[in-house]
C-alpha cells in the first residue's frame, strides 16, 4: 500500500467535502478563505517519522540458559512459531525492564512507539507465574487506558502463550474490559485466570461488585502485579481516581508483596533526562503509592541502522546529489542499505539525532518532520545536495516505500525504515473582519482580538455566512453600556450569554 496515495486521496475526499459547504458571495473573503485552502490550512503536510533501531541485548534463550529466565520462557517467547521458531531477542531496554522486576520493585518504561513495551511487562509477569505455578487465581492485573489497547494485547498473548502449544498453553489470560458476554464473565469468576487484562473502570467495578469483589478478595491473596500501561494519560482527576484505585487494590492484598509496573510515552519534557527521569518517578510514585527510585525509570536506547554521515564535507554532499540523480532503483539488501548516503540523510531526518549531556552524546528521536513544504526534509536536501527540489522529493517518497520493504536488520528481525506518516485534520475554521466599510476591513481565519498592524485599535469580529445566498453577518452581543449601544463580538453558537459581555446582553446579527 502506498500511504502517501491513500493520504492524498483521503484529504482530496476531505477537501471536496468541506468546500461543499462553503457559500461566501463577498470576493475578498472569498479570496482569504480560498487562500488559506489552497495552503493546507486545514490539512497541512503530513509529518513523518522512522522507527529507530535499538540496541538490542541477549536473547531469550541466552536468559534462560542464565538463568535470569524460566527454562520454559526459551518455548514462548520465539518468533514465527509456525516455521519452528526463532528465539525472541529483546532489546536492551526490556532485557534492563526483566533485571528490575527481579528484584520486585516497581519500575516505569518510558520509550516510544513500536518499542516493545509490553514485553517489559509480559515477560516478566510470565516467568513469575512458570516459578509459582497456574492455576493459583489472578496473579497479575494489567489495566489499559483504552479497550483497543486490551484486545491488541490479547492478540499478543495468543501470539506467545497459545500458538505451538495445541490450545493448552502453560498460563491462562482472559480480557474483562465489559465488552464480554454473561457466560464469559461466569466463567472468569469460576476459573479465575493468571492474568486479567482490564480498564480501570472494570476494575473498580471488580473491588465493589458482590460476586465480583467476593472472587477477588479469595483469589488475590497470590496477585503479584498491577501493571498501568499508558502511565501518562492519568491525569488530573481521572488520575486521582487511579491512584485510590491502586491503593485500595493494595489494601486488598497485601500490598507488600504487590509489584507495580507503568508504561509511558518518550519522555519529551525539559530539563535533563536525570531530571526527566526524576520527575517520572515522583509522578508514578504518586500513583502507585510506593517509593520508585529514578533508576528505575527505564528508558529506549537507540542504535543507527547507517554511519553518520557528514554532509558538510563537499564529497558527501557529491555523494547525496549522483544518489539523488540516479535513476538506480533503491537498495534492497541491508548491507546496501548501510552504504547508502540517502539511507543516511533520511535515518538523521525522520530517524534518529544527537543529543549531549554532562559530555554524554546519545540518540534521541528525532521530531516529525513533513517531507514537502518550505520547512520540509525535501528542501533541506535540496540545499544539501544541489540537487532540484521536486526531485528531491520524489526520490525520498521512493525510498521511504521501498526501504521498509528491503531485508530486514538481520540481529533484530526489523524492518529498517518503517515509518509513521501523522496527518492532522481540522474542521473549518472561523473568519473574522474589522468593524468598518467594506473596502476597508481586514480579514482573517486566526482567532485574534485585534487586527494587526494597529495598536489594538480595530477589532475584529466573527462572521457568518447566509446558507441560502453566502452573504456575510457579524456574529455579535449588543449591549446597553453606561447608556451607550455597545457591540462585542459572539460565538456563532453562544445565544444563552455564555460569553456575553454584561448580563441582559442579546444575541443577534449585523
Amino acid at each position: 500500500m502506498n500511504v502517501f496515495s491513500l493520504r492524498d486521496r483521503v484529504i482530496e475526499d476531505y477537501e471536496n467535502y468541506v468546500r461543499s459547504f462553503v457559500s461566501i458571495q463577498n470576493p475578498a473573503i472569498r479570496a482569504v478563505v480560498d487562500a488559506e485552502m489552497n495552503n493546507g490550512r486545514l490539512w497541512p503536510q503530513p509529518l513523518l517519522a522512522l522507527n529507530p533501531a535499538f540496541e538490542p541485548a541477549r536473547d531469550v534463550e541466552a536468559l534462560c540458559r542464565d538463568g535470569v529466565l524460566h527454562p520454559e520462557c526459551a518455548r514462548i517467547f520465539r518468533r514465527n512459531k509456525s516455521k519452528g521458531g526463532e528465539a525472541l531477542r529483546f532489546h536492551l531496554h526490556q532485557e534492563q525492564a526483566i533485571e528490575v522486576a527481579r528484584t520486585g520493585a516497581p519500575y516505569v518504561l518510558t520509550t516510544g512507539t513500536g518499542s516493545g513495551k509490553s514485553l517489559a511487562y509480559i515477560v516478566p509477569i510470565v516467568d513469575s507465574i512458570l516459578r509459582r505455578g497456574s492455576g493459583r487465581g489472578v496473579q497479575a492485573i494489567i489495566v489499559y487506558p483504552m479497550n483497543a489497547l486490551a484486545n491488541s494485547q490479547m492478540g499478543e498473548l495468543e501470539k506467545f502463550l497459545c500458538a505451538g502449544f495445541d490450545g493448552h498453553g502453560p498460563i491462562t489470560f482472559k480480557r474483562y474490559t465489559g465488552q464480554e458476554k454473561k457466560e464469559e464473565r461466569e466463567e472468569i469468576i469460576q476459573n479465575p485466570p493468571d492474568i486479567i487484562l482490564t480498564n480501570f473502570v472494570m476494575l473498580e467495578l471488580m473491588l465493589t461488585r458482590k460476586k465480583e469483589s467476593q472472587l477477588l478478595r479469595e483469589g488475590m491473596g497470590g496477585l503479584r502485579w498491577l501493571v498501568l500501561d499508558e502511565l501518562h494519560t492519568y491525569r488530573g482527576r481521572q488520575g486521582s481516581d487511579v491512584a485510590v484505585l491502586v491503593r485500595r487494590v493494595r489494601e486488598m492484598t497485601s500490598g507488600d508483596q504487590l509489584q507495580c509496573v507503568g508504561t509511558s510515552a518518550t519522555i519529551a519534557g525539559t530539563g535533563t533526562r536525570r531530571e526527566q527521569k526524576a520527575e517520572v518517578a515522583r509522578v508514578a510514585s504518586q500513583l502507585f503509592g510506593v517509593s520508585v527510585a529514578s533508576d528505575h525509570v527505564i528508558g529506549e536506547t537507540l542504535r543507527r541502522t547507517t554511519p553518520q554521515r557528514d554532509f558538510s564535507l563537499e564529497s558527501e554532499r557529491a555523494a547525496l546529489r549522483r544518489r539523488i540523480e540516479s535513476d538506480a532503483p533503491t537498495p534492497c539488501t541491508f548491507r546496501e542499505i548501510e552504504a547508502d548516503p540517502l539511507a543516511s540523510f533520511v535515518e538523521s531526518t525522520f530517524g534518529v539525532t544527537d543529543r549531549i549531556e554532562d559530555g554524554e552524546t546519545f540518540l534521541i528521536r528525532a521530531k516529525p518532520k513533513p517531507l514537502g513544504g518550505e520547512d520540509g526534509a525535501a528542501q533541506m536536501l535540496a540545499e544539501l545536495s544541489g540537487a532540484e527540489g521536486s526531485r528531491c522529493e520524489s526520490k525520498t517518497r521512493e525510498f521511504l516505500l521501498d526501504g521498509m520493504k528491503c531485508e530486514r536488520n538481520p540481529h533484530t528481525g526489523a524492518a529498517p525504515f518503517a515509518f509513521r506518516l501523522h496527518q492532522w485534520v481540522s474542521r473549518g475554521d472561523t473568519v473574522y473582519a474589522t468593524f468598518e466599510a467594506p473596502e476597508a476591513r481586514h480579514y482573517t481565519l486566526e482567532g485574534q482580538i485585534y487586527a494587526p498592524g494597529e495598536e489594538r485599535a480595530k477589532k475584529l469580529f466573527p462572521l457568518a455566512f447566509c446558507r441560502e445566498c453566502g452573504h456575510e453577518f457579524y456574529t455579535v452581543w449588543r449591549a446597553d453600556e453606561d447608556g451607550l449601544e455597545t457591540f462585542h463580538g459572539r460565538e456563532l453558537l453562544d445565544t444563552q450569554g455564555q460569553t456575553a459581555p454584561v448580563p441582559g446582553a442579546q444575541a443577534g446579527f449585523l
